[in-house]
């Protein structure tokens, strides 16, 4: 069995998985993921990965290849790294073979990828510099609004009659949920106005790429946050798009998965430049 890793060091957590390959099967052999919250982001990979090659029985001599992405190129045990739009989009590919589209949303920013069938990169557009399309600033909100962060989805679909939020600058956002919880308004109206801000400039990005039809998969921090889902399908339809916005129970894992399985391709190359090296005449 060829076994191959990816590491995905991202603003907010760490993802690490490890795949097998045999007999033509991919098989997953373990996942893991860890906040980063003030430490190492390095060490914390380094640590991350030992844990999960333990749990799975393995130790770094049978991997045949880690690859790292987002900003684990200056991991030191790492053998490759591939950048992380072509990651997420291989991820992406593998979670839902129907996506022709990428929404990696993350803790710093949001972007589009739009992808063919085998995976590569065609088209992508990132949000502007600001927060208030990130999860750091969708997760400093709930936390003043006394909501934990798995909570927030599921409050945000219950929502009657959302609030419109700045979706300019965080700052102007932040000021716009100050004076609502001081007019009342409840939480699940100021989230579903976020969720509204933050699908209607996602929407824009998937038109600004060229993409009009097929299949969405969110990625990244917020792929599995149901709010922001719905509020995405709802500004797809107002945008005139025939598109469907889907997440999978393992899109954040999404660009370890894509580093992972690019990983198995380089080493496939690799051992095959290897083999010709060797049988050339001297």
């Amino acid at each position: 069995m060829i076994i191959t890793a990816g590491i995905d060091v991202g603003a907010g957590a760490v993802k690490a998985v490890l795949f097998g390959f045999e007999g033509g099967e991919t098989r997953l052999l373990g996942k893991r993921t860890d906040r980063i919250r003030q430490r190492d982001p390095y060490a914390l990979a380094g640590e991350s990965y030992d844990r999960l090659l333990a749990e799975a029985g393995l130790t770094r001599g049978d991997v045949a290849y880690c690859a790292t992405t987002g900003e684990g190129e200056s991991l030191e045990f790492h053998t490759g790294h591939f950048y992380s739009m072509t990651t997420h989009g291989r991820g992406a590919l593998h979670l839902d073979p129907e996506a022709r589209a990428v929404l990696d949303v993350g803790a710093l920013h949001g972007r589009a990828i739009r992808v063919d069938e085998r995976g590569k990169v065609l088209a992508y557009r990132m949000t502007s510099q600001c927060a208030s399309g990130s999860g750091q600033f969708l997760e400093n909100i709930a936390r003043y609004l006394g909501v934990a962060q798995d909570e927030i989805g599921a409050l945000s679909v219950t929502a009657t009659a959302p609030e419109k939020v700045s979706g300019i600058c965080a700052v102007l956002a932040e000021t716009d949920v100050i004076n609502m919880v001081s007019r009342g308004v409840s939480p699940p109206d100021i989230l579903r106005g976020i969720h509204q801000s933050m699908a209607t400039r996602l929407a824009k990005l998937l038109k600004a790429i060229g993409t009009d039809e097929g299949v969405v998969l969110l990625t990244g921090g917020l792929a599995l946050d149901t709010g922001l889902v719905a509020a995405l399908n709802d500004a797809l339809a107002g945008e005139k798009l025939a598109l469907v916005a889907r997440s999978h129970p393992d899109s954040i894992y999404a660009g370890a998965m894509g580093a992972a399985l690019w990983g198995r391709f380089r080493h496939d190359r690799l051992r095959r430049a290897e083999a010709a090296a060797m049988s050339a005449p001297a």
